[in-house]
């Protein structure tokens, strides 16, 4: 059975004619009014000429001359920085950048993460695709978010699929994720934010067990909802997950991005529940991440990440719904994606284990040294203008039970050395990131990841 591709494809064909075609910001498309000259201030009448006094007349006593008349022109209007998708811009951008849509990639892993968005009155549209080149996985999402004084509102649809191997029948056994969500966020002050989230997924996995000729088909579907709490910087993508869309979250090698600043923290916590009235799931998720940056100096700074999670209840399979083969975490009542995992980029970087769980605790650190800061070094036509060295360090362990938070001989430890820098591009700016990292326990080989990330 062939996986409907189309419709992943046909919904990123869709959004980004949506976005190609709407017209632009209001105020942006519009031509700004003509300046009015500043008023001229009246001519000055030339003084007639004196005429000498007549015969037998006193001089007339001399007469003060005229006052200039002085002109007050009305203060101009500051211009308010109209704000960008993803929170606000400190600046307003030139013609140019307005008339072309904003479009982020990233590279990491073989996978391409593209965006093209919108900004209308306050109201954004965003479509964005994952193309995962190795595995074959694609995502198609379309998003509509609009932007209140005290709560921004987003209705989001999806189409995912997801292949196990690449192989002659990589066509044939997938899963597929169909769904829509609706996100509301709250904004308390710069610093505090809470989330609200209610998703409805339709899950179709297509198997085919080893050796056999006939096909498994499921269908299963999993409605849950979602409520986080934010403290800290805004705008950090891997803890703001946590609370909002995690499926379609950008990957990031490290923690420090953009808005990542000097003594700046996060900490982020989510509750999750699966409706098993409303779907054929039925458990409770919390998890939590907290983020601290160091100044060790003037130049160097660390960062700490700790991260974890638990099912405080999660309830059994139904025999008839397992898979063929079954793995542990098949004989519970919780979709895989919901699940935790301890590699991966956001993870343990040295470590390549696609082992899934319940029970999850990490924590990593980064040290961070320059090796040039706002230069201009040209490579070709690239311009690198800062490039840091870091120091990774992690540590971590994942399970079915809680008892491996204290048998220390399931925590696995990992370091590598890697690099990030920033340059531009014409008018795009690129970050850059790479680590070579190993897992310092098990069989595990050398583990290189690298990352590349567009924005303007």
């Amino acid at each position: 059975m062939t996986p409907p591709r189309g419709t992943a494809l046909l919904l990123l064909v869709v959004s980004l004619l949506v976005m190609l075609s709407a017209p632009a910001y209001a105020g942006w498309d519009q031509a700004p009014p003509p300046e009015e000259p500043p008023a001229q201030p009246a001519p000055v009448q030339p003084a007639p000429a004196e005429r000498p006094p007549a015969t037998g007349q006193p001089p007339a006593e001399p007469q003060p001359p005229p006052e200039p008349e002085v002109s007050v022109q009305e203060p101009e209007a500051p211009q308010t920085p109209v704000p960008s998708g993803s929170g606000g811009e400190s600046s307003p951008r030139s013609s140019d950048e307005l008339s072309l849509p904003r479009i982020d990639f990233d590279f990491l892993e073989g996978e391409l993460d593209l965006r093209v968005n919108r900004l209308i009155n306050k109201t954004f549209f965003e479509g964005q695709v994952k193309y995962n080149f190795i595995e074959g996985d694609i995502s198609a999402f379309l998003r509509y978010r609009h932007y209140g004084y005290k709560r921004t509102t987003q209705f989001t649809v999806f189409d995912s699929i997801e292949f196990d191997d690449i192989d002659d029948s990589v066509s044939e056994d997938f899963d597929r994720v169909r769904g829509t969500l609706l996100l509301l966020q709250w904004p308390y002050s710069y610093t505090q934010r809470t989330f609200g989230m209610v998703e409805l997924d339709q899950i179709s996995s297509n198997k085919r067990p080893t050796g056999s000729e006939f096909f498994f088909r499921r269908d299963q579907t999993n409605t849950f909802m979602r409520v986080g709490y934010q403290l800290g910087v805004p705008d950090e993508a891997r803890s703001s997950a946590i609370a909002g869309e995690t499926r379609a979250r950008t990957a990031r090698l490290f923690s420090a991005f953009r808005e990542f600043g000097p003594g700046d923290f996060t900490a982020t916590s989510a509750l999750t529940y699966g409706f098993p009235a409303l779907g054929d799931f039925d458990y409770l998720k919390f998890e939590f991440e907290v983020q601290k940056r160091f100044d060790v100096s003037r130049r160097t700074f660390l960062i700490g990440r700790i991260r974890g999670g638990t099912f405080p209840h999660i309830a059994d399979a139904e025999t008839d719904a397992l898979p063929p083969q079954p793995d542990a975490i098949d004989f519970l009542a919780v979709p895989r994606s919901e699940t935790f995992k301890l590699d991966g980029s956001e993870n343990l970087k040295g470590l390549d284990d696609s082992d899934r769980g319940t029970e999850q605790l990490l924590t990593t650190w980064e040290y961070f040294f320059p090796w040039f800061l706002d230069s201009h070094r040209k490579v070709y036509k690239l311009d690198f203008q800062n490039w840091y060295w870091v120091l990774y360090a992690g540590l971590g362990t994942l399970g079915l039970d809680r008892e491996v938070y204290t048998d220390f001989d399931t925590y696995i430890p990992d370091a590598g050395i890697g690099f990030e820098s920033s340059f531009n591009l014409k008018k795009y700016r690129f970050f850059l990131s790479g680590i070579v990292a190993q897992a310092l326990k098990g069989d595990g080989g050398i583990e290189a990841r690298i990352s590349v990330k567009s924005y303007r």
